[in-house]
């Protein structure tokens, strides 16, 4: 049978005294490894302000509205000519009814160069497609539809004459009409452009038409053969599709004879 021996209490201390020295030095040990993280330098502070920039795409010659503008934080050094707010704080307000006078994208920085004003010299040209023209031709309250043509709106220009031919068969006065132009848009009534303060009637003595090259010679010569009236198409076939007809002739009696440097050519407007 084992017997145990009872371990004296001076060598428990200096056991317990070793085992905590031991400790300590390897924990020191460890720290003195460990290599002291560096200061992190200070964040230098960028100066901001606050520039217009457009809130969606906006396309050549559209209408700028306060919605299609917003205020951006950018780069005060990077600020450029752009429009600030410390300097404009009222730009959204003082730019709606601008005309865009080329593309914007979405969040570009706004230029005052790259917007026109509605009533300034360059919006007729900025709002007219590639390849068209604007031409004005004197209307009058019965020619016009009394007054109920709108900017925007698509007219058939319709030319009234007499028929010297029919007259010398029938030996009477006799007169005819026909349609010169269809579809066409109204850009301008007198210097109006647009709707304004809920006007719904808009009389005027000239309206001013979106035509190509070739219409404008027709509207030319139309001018001096007789009366031009405007007739009013509606929303439903402005698209460009003519409605059904049971004219046989329609395109013989639209035709008109143009003369250039001597050479006559007969041509049927669209």
């Amino acid at each position: 049978m084992w017997k145990v021996k009872r371990m004296k209490p001076a060598r428990i201390v200096v056991l317990v005294i070793a085992v905590a020295a031991g400790g300590v030095a390897a924990l020191l040990a460890g720290r003195s490894d460990r290599t002291p993280a560096p200061a992190q330098a200070p964040v230098a502070q960028l100066e901001t302000d606050e520039v217009l920039v457009a809130n969606a795409d906006i396309g050549l010659g559209q209408t700028v509205s306060g919605g299609d503008l917003r205020w951006q934080t950018w780069p005060t050094a990077a600020a450029g000519s752009f429009i600030r707010k410390t300097q404009q704080p009222d730009a959204i307000n003082q730019l709606a009814g601008t005309i865009a006078r080329s593309p914007l994208a979405s969040g570009e920085p706004i230029r005052e160069s790259k917007l026109i004003r509605a009533k300034g010299s360059g919006y007729m040209a900025a709002i007219l497609p590639a390849g068209m023209r604007a031409v004005s031709t004197e209307i009058s309250a019965e020619s016009g539809v009394g007054g109920f043509i709108l900017p925007n709106d698509h007219v058939d220009v319709i030319l009234s004459r007499r028929d010297r031919e029919a007259e010398k068969a029938a030996g009477i006065e006799m007169h005819t009409s026909e349609t010169v132009l269809s579809n066409v848009r109204v850009l301008a009534i007198d210097q109006q452009v647009e709707e304004k303060g809920g006007q719904r009637v808009v009389i005027g003595k000239t309206a001013t038409l979106e035509l190509t090259p070739r219409q404008v010679e027709t509207l030319t010569v139309s001018r001096q053969l007789g009366t031009l009236s405007l007739a009013l198409r509606s929303l439903a076939d402005s698209d460009g599709k003519e409605a059904a007809t049971d004219d046989k002739d329609r395109g013989r009696r639209n035709s008109i004879n143009i003369v250039r440097f001597g050479v006559s050519t007969t041509t049927t407007p669209k």
